[in-house]
């Protein structure tokens, strides 16, 4: 009787009034952010810049990120989340509304770096708020509707930026992206953080430089690859269509995200039951063909195939590498376990723009994305040699 008690059960509610509005403030601050994803560049270029400085205006705004994630994770556990969510959004709105007053590339490299600053804040608590908010039983599938949050901005945001800049001036289009980070800010100011209790440190915790979360390193380090291939699509393939004369690009993001909500309806759950083996691979193998196809890319069809592979891909990958690195982590560590973690999707993301910036210049578009294939299979080595070091400690145990 108790047994079958048991199987009826139900499961732990995740659709609480304090997760419905992380979901909705992390759509419209990450819209606001997908709205200027591709037409970033096209600003560059209209202010004079080349291909290489369009690298380093994507890339200086992931490191600027990067360097305050260890801040924010710290901050997370000492000045709590709101604080730190609070803080980020509100450096973000004012951050991209000061995109369209920039008439330098010195001036807009500025407010670059300064809307890192509230991306690596308000990213790592939104990440660390929605994981105190699931429960511990449905962690992967929560960080994948999360995440779907996320995708769905993803799915308008830059085909909205797109169309909108062919039909208003840069200013107004960076005003409402900016009104957008706001709306954020307002939704976020109602929800109940928790109070997460400090433990104590000993001494060599407090004298080492604590800028990462150790258990959080493998899952980070395989996500680091695999999101260099995101810098060159972000910053380069609006270009390269244009330069191939492939029309869509617009619908390539749509088709992109759509896919990626397909496959975080299911990879969560999937994680839950079997794993990280369950969703690394195949999903890495999606991303890999489509950045063949990308440099490849013959035609429009093709463009939107390898939308679809690279959606199904990372939205496969991504909601379960996070939900590893977290779950590794002691509960007063799962802010800095965010933050080790979007360090290094801001390193992927920059390292690729900057690099491939270069690569551009020297060798072509194409060249990008057969640089974006083989960091892709750096992942899935390195990925084969932890799993071979894992399976060989439990040997050695037995």
């Amino acid at each position: 009787m108790n047994g079958q008690l048991s199987k009826e059960r139900p499961k732990e509610k995740i659709w609480t009034k304090d997760f419905v509005l992380i979901v909705f403030a992390n759509f419209f601050i990450f819209l606001g952010f997908q709205m200027t994803l591709p037409t970033i560049p096209l600003f560059v270029q209209q202010l004079g810049g080349s291909d290489q400085i369009i690298g380093y205006v994507v890339g200086i705004f992931t490191f600027s990120a990067l360097l305050l994630r260890p801040y924010a994770g710290h901050s997370l556990e000492s000045k709590g989340r709101g604080f730190v969510y609070l803080l980020g959004l509100a450096i973000f709105v004012l951050s991209v509304g000061a995109f369209g007053f920039a008439t330098s590339m010195a001036f807009l490299f500025f407010v670059r770096v300064v809307q890192g600053v509230g991306w690596g804040f308000s990213t790592t608590a939104s990440g660390t708020i929605a994981t105190d908010l699931i429960p511990a039983s449905r962690r992967g599938e929560g960080m994948g509707y999360f995440g779907l949050s996320g995708n769905l901005a993803l799915a308008f945001g830059p085909s909205l930026g797109l169309a909108l800049a062919g039909m208003i001036t840069f200013k107004q289009l960076f005003l409402i992206c900016g009104g957008l980070g706001l709306a954020a800010l307002l939704l976020s100011s109602r929800i109940s953080y928790k109070k997460v209790e400090k433990k104590a440190e000993n001494q060599n915790t407090k004298k080492r430089l604590d800028i990462y979360e150790k258990s959080a390193l493998k899952p980070s380090m395989l996500l680091f690859f695999l999101t260099v291939t995101f810098g060159g699509i972000a910053s380069f393939l609006p270009l390269y269509t244009t330069e191939k004369g492939i029309s869509g690009i617009q619908w390539y993001f749509l088709i992109y995200a759509i896919a990626l909500m397909v496959s975080r309806t299911f990879a969560g759950q999937l994680y839950d039951r079997k794993g990280h083996q369950a969703i690394f691979i195949p999903g890495s193998l999606l991303i890999f063909s489509a950045m063949l196809l990308l440099a490849w890319l013959p035609n429009s069809f093709m463009l939107f195939l390898a939308a679809i592979l690279y959606g199904l891909g990372f939205g496969m990958v991504q909601p379960g590498l996070q939900a590893w690195a977290i779950e590794k982590s002691p509960v007063n560590r799962r802010g800095m376990a965010n933050a080790t973690f979007f360090s290094f999707f801001d390193l992927g993301v920059g390292v690729g723009a900057i690099a491939f910036g270069q690569i551009s210049h020297l060798f072509g578009y194409a060249s990008i994305f057969i640089a974006s294939a083989f960091s892709v299979f750096v992942s899935m080595l390195f990925y084969f040699v932890i799993l071979y070091k894992e399976r060989l400690s439990v040997l050695q145990q037995e």
